[in-house]
């Protein structure tokens, strides 16, 4: 048996904590599913379901098999085995970032650039109103 295998998952030994396992590697669907079965077969095991789920944010979170940044991270990050696909991959995701980072710094310069145009445009607007108010008989 792979001795690395078992220390990456370790499986919980009671019937309740299985269930839940394997509904989280299904995803929202299966917790959903499960919730809907419930309440047909007998009713409080559905409301149970549906407490359980809003209590442990499985409901309204982003995905049940997606847990932690960290995880994600550690999984995206892991080698491969493969030294020039790893260079590889990470040359890639190191350009990627950059990228993303000069698309977020252009968002940032359009945005102030839009707050400034609209602005200037009140900031005219409202010059406007003011000399037509001091001086009524130029405006008609």
């Amino acid at each position: 048996m792979n001795t690395a295998a078992t220390l990456e998952y370790a499986p919980r030994q009671s019937w309740f904590g299985r269930a839940e396992d394997w509904l989280d590697r299904k995803g929202k669907g299966a917790w959903m599913i499960a919730m809907v079965f419930g309440f047909i077969f007998f009713w409080p095991i559905g409301l149970a379901l549906l407490a359980y789920m809003i209590w442990s944010k499985k409901m309204f979170g982003m995905s049940c098999n997606l847990r932690t940044s960290a995880e994600r991270n550690h999984t995206m990050m892991a080698t491969s085995g493969n030294s020039a696909f790893d260079a590889y991959k990470e040359d890639t995701l190191n350009r990627l970032e950059r990228e993303q980072d000069q698309f977020h710094a252009f968002l940032d310069r359009l945005r102030q650039a839009k707050d400034k145009a609209e602005f200037d445009q009140f900031m005219d607007e409202r010059e406007k109103q003011n000399n037509e108010n001091n001086n009524p008989a130029s405006a008609s």
